[in-house]
């Protein structure tokens, strides 16, 4: 009885931000970034297998792709009629619109930010000083989708070579018209950007905004009309900062921006592509990375911190923040805080009602109440819990049912249950998940049919390989139901890119590759096949 009285509660609770069924308008499903749909009617742990399910096809792009796929159904496409559509963003800095039915087919409509007749080119791993991405970077961050206005929000990186003089590097937000690629609010956005602050990079007391060093890589996040954008470093390539910046929906006008080191440097905001968290109350949850922190002693630096973020007329305002007590050794050891995504819990019983779990690189998991978020003591933590790992985590963890799923470097998909507000180790899978890990997916038709998927992709310093594709029982987390190197000749994927996160919706997987975005389903679904 328990059981279902809390369920029922979290459906209840969690309503506001849950996603239709068959949309996925945003990164890990919800502002909450549960990494769960609780839609999903076809797939389940008894026809996920090799028999059943597989590689369908692909959706051929003109670059590599890290940000996640977005899915909206019913688009009506002038010309062409009502489409069930994916969307996909690449660092060749194009956006995409295919029909997710017909992985085979050209796309509806492509749009590209790049114009050769003006020079503007995507930006190589040279002028970024840093290899991750190859061989060029554009679009990192995972867009995100206003239903309200049909309009999907994109970050994008460009550049202008000069034979004589120094180029110029520029970052556009633009607004695309879900059912054109059309842009809309009379044109894009140039981000620009300073700070009052002494950083090493101030100039007359302010802290500009530098398009070529800051890299963007966390998801946008889209809050009461709001587009909220967030930077890091390439490789940490200074100056950096860690920079916020807020977007008016409908105009694209810049509402605030904020550095979260304006007096020292870095506390970059990455979280391995995962993205920021936003509760009911419209507060954002951002974790940073390696850098200065003074905010304890009245400064303003807030290095490896989860900060608690409001919109107040002009300006964005820390209510709060968690700090660890052994900060400064982290930072010097490189160990982030910041390296994954927040997992905002829907409400809980007992005294901490407002949960938010934090894996880091340090291989420790934070587990913060978020209305009293316990800021810096230099003795211990003042927070709900703190575990640890068997390596760093990367990514973000995804939640069902009173469960967390995660699988940090070099270890197995572990489930945590969540009991009174802290986390116990229940199951863990037979799969080891090599550097990065994988930020899981569960898929579910509410309680029943659970699967947790996960993808092996690109280690950081490895030779490209395929991505391969895991499915779980969610209840008993052990052999794979599924992978796709069962039947390699048929399901292989292609080389895999970094922090690679699996959508499901309607019976359909879709995951972000290099040159491509991968779809499996059910071997005898209408899927055209190649």
């Amino acid at each position: 009885m328990k059981l279902r009285v809390l369920t029922f509660i979290w459906f209840v609770l969690a309503a506001p931000f849950a996603i239709a069924a068959g949309q996925v308008i945003t990164s890990q499903y919800d502002n909450m970034r549960t990494g769960a749909t609780l839609n999903e009617k076809t797939l389940t742990p008894q026809n996920v297998n090799a028999k059943q399910f597989g590689k369908l096809g692909a959706f051929k792009v003109d670059g590599a792709v890290y940000a996640q796929p977005l899915f909206v159904p019913a688009v009506q496409i002038p010309g062409k009629g009502k489409h069930d559509v994916l969307f996909v963003a690449t660092e060749h800095d194009s956006v995409y619109a295919f029909d997710a039915e017909r992985p085979n087919d050209a796309p509806l409509w492509h749009t590209s930010f790049l114009d050769s007749n003006r020079g503007v080119t995507t930006l190589s791993t040279r002028d970024v000083a840093c290899p991750f991405i190859q061989p060029e970077v554009g679009i990192t961050s995972t867009p995100v989708i206003d239903l309200n206005t049909g309009t999907l929000y994109v970050l994008a990186r460009t550049k202008i070579s000069h034979s004589i003089g120094n180029n110029e590097y520029f970052q556009h937000l633009h607004a695309l018209a879900i059912s054109t690629g059309a842009e809309k609010f009379g044109g894009s956005k140039l981000i620009s950007a300073s700070f009052p602050g002494k950083g090493d990079d101030s100039a007359n007391g302010q802290v500009p905004f530098n398009a070529q060093r800051e890299n963007p890589r966390a998801s946008l996040l889209l809050v009461n009309n709001v587009v909220y954008l967030t930077w890091a470093s390439s490789c940490d390539v200074n100056p950096y900062h860690g920079w916020v910046m807020a977007y008016d929906a409908g105009t694209l006008a810049q509402k605030a921006a904020l550095n979260v080191t304006p007096d020292g440097n870095e506390g970059g905001i990455w979280a391995s592509d995962t993205g920021p968290g936003a509760d009911a109350s419209g507060n954002v949850y951002i974790p940073t990375g390696n850098g200065t922190f003074n905010a304890a002693s009245g400064g303003r630096d807030y290095g490896d911190s989860v900060i608690k973020l409001a919109l107040e007329g002009s300006s964005l305002v820390v209510r709060d923040y968690f700090t660890p007590f052994d900060q400064e050794k982290l930072s010097n050891a490189d160990a982030d805080l910041g390296s994954s995504g927040p997992l905002l819990l829907p409400d809980q019983p007992g005294p901490h009602r407002h949960l938010l779990v934090q894996p880091t690189k340090g291989a420790s998991i934070y587990v913060i109440d978020r209305d009293a978020m316990g800021k810096f003591h230099a003795d211990a933590d003042a927070i709900v819990q703190h575990l640890t790992m068997p390596g760093g985590g990367y990514g973000a963890m995804s939640y069902w049912n009173g469960h967390i799923f995660f699988a940090c470097e070099a270890d197995r998909l572990r489930d945590y249950a969540v009991v009174n507000g802290e986390l116990k180790l229940n199951s863990y899978t037979s799969t080891k998940f090599d550097n990065p890990g994988a930020t899981p997916t569960v898929s579910a038709n509410g309680t029943k049919d659970p699967i947790v998927w996960a993808i092996s992709t690109k280690t950081w310093n490895g030779p490209d390989q395929p991505a391969v594709l895991y499915a779980y029982d969610a209840t008993k987390l052990g052999e794979p139901i599924y992978s796709s190197e069962q039947n390699s000749a048929r399901d292989r994927a292609s080389n895999g890119t970094r922090f690679v996160i699996p959508i499901v919706v309607n019976g359909r997987v879709y995951f972000s590759v290099r040159g491509e975005v991968e779809v499996y389903g059910l071997l005898n679904s209408s899927v055209p096949h190649p």
